[in-house]
């Protein structure tokens, strides 16, 4: 071979080698460079505070209540019945047409008349607080001269204070009255919406 053609082709080979050397060092160092630095955020770190949690049982104890003071016995009403002819009761007798008096009678041949009047019992609610009053019954005089049916109309107290306490009594009174029945054309006859004003008053000292 000829040796000036062995030389250009070596120092070709030479140049050549070190010109891959040189691109490839130029590579490596475009691809190793650091990458840019950029601003981070940090996430502050959440606490959470730490809870205790605490049962409470309500100890408390229920106040007893006052037992209320246990009410007298009621004591047993004596069944009598005691005779007053004297005509001094208020038994209202009916007008002709439907009316009716409060006091007085019509002692008029074949009409109905008082023979008993029984005293009422008197109350011992009302005994105990002192209350006075009265009460009106209405009621029918049947054909035996007995009474039925009876019912309260109005009943105050002294005061003209509207009160129930005296009703009951009345109403047992007034089933226990009796009478000479009215007759007419020689047959008995009943007689309805007679009332009684029944008065309940505390003896006097």
């Amino acid at each position: 071979m000829n040796p000036v053609r062995l030389l250009g082709a070596s120092a070709l080979a030479v140049a050549t080698t070190f010109g891959l050397i040189f691109t490839m060092h130029q590579l490596i160092a475009a691809n190793m460079s650091a990458p840019e630095e950029k601003e981070q955020f940090k996430v502050a770190d959440v606490v959470m505070p730490e809870t205790k949690i605490e049962t409470q049982f309500d100890t408390a104890k229920p106040v007893k209540p006052d037992e209320p003071e246990a009410p007298p016995p009621d004591m047993p009403e004596p069944d009598f019945e005691e005779p007053d002819i004297s005509g001094n009761i208020n038994i209202a007798a009916p007008k002709a047409g439907g009316g009716v008096k409060l006091s007085g009678f019509s002692f008029g041949e074949g009409d109905y008349l008082p023979i008993v009047k029984v005293q009422p019992q008197y109350p011992r609610r009302a005994l105990q607080r002192g209350m006075e009053g009265y009460v009106i019954v209405e009621y029918t005089v049947t054909t035996n001269g007995s009474v039925r049916d009876p019912i309260v109309i109005e009943a105050f107290t002294l005061e003209g204070k509207p009160t129930t306490v005296f009703n009951r009594s009345a109403l047992k009174s007034a089933l226990k009255y009796k009478y000479k029945p009215r007759v007419v054309d020689g047959k008995p006859t009943e007689v309805p919406n007679v009332r009684t004003k029944i008065s309940f008053n505390m003896a006097k000292d």
